[in-house]
């Protein structure tokens, strides 16, 4: 633990993450509502988020080098959202602002920890490729480049495209999950990171019926991962760790156990370790077993970006 722990100390690399920033509505409740069903809950919180923010958050706030490239409204929203990224280290200066309102979730946390999302894109739906391409040399001028699926989906890959041209780390999250990743994304991508759901989704793999992933094939899964176009992956299982396909590799990663709170940005944050870590040079396993404790310490806390700690808070809560 304290060797992975100590890599914290090595952080410093630039990353460049393209997409969504939100603002997250956010409220906790003893228990999620079904359909129709109306529950009480707790006081409502605004807090920043957006899945690049977050990643964009995470990654800044262990000392890497954080450009977060994306499109802000005209409501008092786009003020917030880069307040909060630029207290977390981020630098916005590349950031769009559009008219209308910036991009929005509804999300409600129940006494476990779990946590339902609703997405309003707003101001995220205007990250176009023609922005993009006009930012070209900065988002190329970091040797990692963080990609989700909350900006439109000719853009994400127009960026992909720019980042495997410049000789750049392109890392792709799967999220929101789609089944159809146009296959210039999946060529023009080095890395994808999903759930165990939507890998099982994205290969045509049934899903364990005990939530036995240990017990699965996963040489046989990593050839799948090798058919679909990606060489390297990283497959989050909640709070069972993760594994890690490298080449013909796999590696399981352990998790780190705490008491969660709220569950909200605990992927967001893992990404963004990750895209640090291998900004700085860390191998993809070592980035991954890095995330699982950043990821657990989010977990002790409310909201996503409000969760993040800095490396000297990570360090201290798991010394």
């Amino acid at each position: 633990m304290h060797d992975i722990l100590a890599k914290l100390d090595d952080i410093h690399g630039a990353v460049s993450v393209i997409g969504s920033m939100n603002a997250d509505y956010t409220v906790s409740t003893e228990r999620l509502p079904g359909p129709g069903e109306t529950v009480n809950g707790g006081p409502l919180q605004v807090l920043p988020g957006g899945k690049s923010g977050n990643q964009a958050a995470a990654a800044a706030r262990i000392g890497a080098n954080v450009r977060i490239f994306g499109a802000v409204g005209s409501d008092a929203n786009a003020d917030f959202l880069l307040g909060k990224l630029t207290e977390a280290g981020v630098d916005t200066q590349y950031v769009r602002h559009v008219l209308g309102p910036s991009g929005t979730t509804v999300i409600a946390v129940d006494a476990n920890g779990e946590n339902t999302i609703i997405y309003s894109p707003g101001s995220n739906a205007q990250v176009t490729v023609e922005y993009v391409e006009s930012m070209k040399d900065a988002i190329t001028a970091a040797p990692t480049i963080g990609l989700c699926l909350e900006s439109p989906i000719d853009t994400v890959t127009a960026v992909a495209r720019m980042g495997r041209e410049a000789g750049a780390t392109v890392l792709l999250n799967n999220s929101p999950f789609t089944t159809e990743l146009p296959r210039e994304l999946i060529e023009a991508s080095d890395i994808l990171l999903v759930n165990e759901h939507e890998m099982a989704q994205l290969l045509g793999i049934n899903e364990p019926e005990d939530d036995d992933w240990d017990g699965m094939d996963w040489h046989a899964i990593a050839d799948k991962m090798h058919d679909y176009g990606f060489r390297q992956a990283v497959i989050t299982l909640g709070g069972d760790g993760s594994v890690v396909i490298d080449g013909d590799d796999i590696h399981r990663i352990s998790p780190v156990r705490v008491q969660a709170r709220d569950t909200t940005g605990c992927g967001d944050s893992f990404m963004g370790t990750i895209l640090a870590g291998l900004s700085s040079g860390m191998t993809l396993m070592d980035s991954a077993q890095l995330a699982s404790y950043v990821s657990a310490y989010a977990a002790t806390n409310y909201g996503a970006q409000a969760s993040y700690g800095t490396a000297a808070q990570i360090r201290a809560a798991f010394a």
